[in-house]
């Protein structure tokens, strides 16, 4: 695609469960371009749909209506596994429970992404420990989840989420179980990271600190979407 087209591009989505004998819809008529390199927020209560439209973008679910395009590449019109290589090539996570996998060292989760999409043994092991270079956890590599902080934990994810260059980053509450100064810290991280390599971050939180950091931000209420442009959007960049 060309560099001045959207990256995400939703359009029309709607979502709706079945819930015993009634649907529940979610999502509703929701239409969203990020541009590249655009750091945005998510807001919206707990409930609100944050996760479903997260899962959508990704292709973890699809949408019971609507498109989703990524970089040109319409994620609808796509089968599971489809979607699946898809996401391991473009797209990276960071979670609020961090979801490092215990049994692998810190330099085995950051290198995961990077197995997945069959680079060279030797590519992963660089790459990886040039990402844990940048989030200040070098001398840790051999260690374990189970011995790491929780901003640490973070700071892995945040590494292991961008190891292979994505198009685009999700974040899932990324400071819900860290306390103030280290999210904060965190979501500095994260920031300078992404804008670096022009990545394009949403971040779904209800935390009010993220605002200040965003270029955009957006609210789910009964299943819409609507943009706020407050003064301090942006102010912390």
């Amino acid at each position: 695609m060309p560099a001045s087209s959207p990256l995400v591009e939703l359009n029309a989505l709607t979502k709706t469960y079945r819930e015993g004998d009634q649907d529940r819809t979610v999502l509703r008529d929701v239409s969203l371009h990020l541009d590249r390199g655009a750091f945005s927020v998510l807001m919206g209560r707990s409930g609100a749909g944050k996760s479903t439209l997260l899962n959508l973008i990704s292709g973890i679910d699809l949408p019971t209506s609507g498109r989703i395009r990524i970089g040109g590449t319409d994620l609808t019109e796509k089968s599971e596994t489809e979607r699946t290589k898809f996401r391991r090539t473009n797209i990276g996570f960071v979670f609020q429970s961090f979801n490092l996998i215990s049994t692998l060292t810190v330099a085995e989760n950051v290198r995961l992404p990077l197995e997945l999409a069959g680079n060279t043994p030797r590519a992963d092991h660089d790459r990886a420990q040039a990402m844990l270079d940048r989030v200040g956890l070098a001398d840790r590599a051999d260690a374990f989840p189970d011995r790491l902080s929780g901003g640490e934990q973070q700071r892995v994810a945040v590494a292991r989420a961008l190891t292979h260059d994505p198009l685009l980053v999700l974040a899932d509450e990324p400071t819900g179980n860290l306390d103030y100064e280290t999210g904060q810290a965190v979501l500095t991280l994260l920031g300078d990271l992404v804008r670096d390599t022009d990545t394009t971050l949403l971040v779904a939180t209800h935390d009010p600190e993220v605002l200040p950091r965003a270029d955009r931000v957006l609210h789910l209420h009964g299943g819409t979407l609507h943009e706020e442009v407050p003064e301090y959007v942006g102010a912390s960049r």
